[in-house]
């Protein structure tokens, strides 16, 4: 299924979620290579860019390959968002999100991320702020809540739209769930009733039969996959094709995860040096290798690991 977003034509409905630590360069292109429509970069704060700080051009740096791409951009004062995204715009970036999602402690309790669906006027400003002062599509990405007792993704929906935001990702659960409990796909539904613009559902797509259901439950436009993908970039070729000829493909076998570890790790380390990119290579092993048969040890010594030498050797107990 294709999906268009302000002006860009994806070439089919499957997005990558922003996920802080997990979606840097490397992860992304092993997304694209295996089919995925739209990728984000990890969520890059406003103010960080205001201050030149330095890690934050690492998060801010894209390949041409990597497009179309969104960059998520956190924040609650509109002049410093809308100057900061203004600043970047001209980065190879083609649509500029904002994250009203994250639900962090450190991010909500400075009033960002999540904390604005507390505070619809400001999140109407922010917005507003935005798309006047960028050109390029603005999108926005929330939860289904604050809590129970402020269920206000519709309110926010029709906010989105009504400042000329492009398009919007609903993540299905409360900023008070985090990620526990189940997504609830029926507030993606009514989201998608209220507004015009695509609605791209969010939560609890593990496999390609959950990605059908959400589509025929919600009607939504787009499928954003999240903790899903970690240590499984496979999930949107399998979608894919599941969802064009409702064949399931086989889950990738051991030498397949074996390869892409290594080739992950290996872009990894050319980014970042050997030291800090089998560091970063930890999580990611732990998620590839969760499920198989006798892999437990592999993920007790992967965090002993140093070297791309020590990686090989330890997969080889795979």
């Amino acid at each position: 299924m294709k999906l268009q977003i302000g002006k860009v034509a994806l070439k089919n409905n499957l997005i990558l979620a922003p996920m802080a630590g997990v979606t840097d360069q490397p992860f992304r292109l092993l997304c694209r290579e295996q089919g995925c429509g739209l990728l984000y970069t990890e969520m890059v704060s406003a103010k960080a860019i205001l201050y030149n700080n330095k890690n934050t051009k690492e998060l801010l740096r894209v390949e041409p390959r990597e497009r179309p791409i969104a960059v998520q951009l956190f924040g609650s004062d509109p002049e410093i968002v809308s100057e900061m995204a203004a600043r970047i715009e001209e980065g190879p970036f083609d649509f500029i999100d904002i994250n009203m999602g994250c639900p962090v402690p450190k991010v909500v309790n400075n009033g960002e991320g999540s904390a604005l669906m507390r505070n619809p006027k400001l999140a109407e400003k922010l917005l507003s702020a935005l798309t006047r002062k960028v050109k390029k599509p603005v999108t926005v990405k929330f939860r289904k809540g604050f809590d129970d007792q402020q269920v206000n993704a519709v309110e926010i929906g029709k906010i989105a739209e009504y400042c000329g935001a492009a398009a919007v990702a609903v993540h299905g659960r409360t900023r008070q769930q985090f990620y526990s409990g189940k997504a609830d796909w029926e507030i993606l539904r009514q989201v998608k009733e209220a507004i015009r613009i695509p609605v791209i559902g969010n939560g609890d797509i593990f496999t390609p039969q959950d990605a059908k259901r959400m589509l025929e439950e919600t009607g939504c436009d787009g499928l954003m996959i999240g903790r899903g993908a970690r240590g499984n970039p496979w999930i949107f070729k399998r979608v894919q094709h599941y969802l064009d000829t409702g064949e399931l493909l086989s889950e990738p076998d051991r030498e397949h995860i074996r390869k892409m570890i290594l080739r992950h790790a290996q872009m990894q380390v050319q980014l970042k040096g050997e030291n800090m990119g089998i560091k970063e290579m930890r999580k990611h092993i732990a998620w590839y290798t969760a499920g198989l048969p006798h892999s437990a040890a592999v993920r007790r010594q992967c965090n002993q690991v140093e070297t791309m030498e020590e990686l090989e050797k330890l997969l080889q107990m795979l």
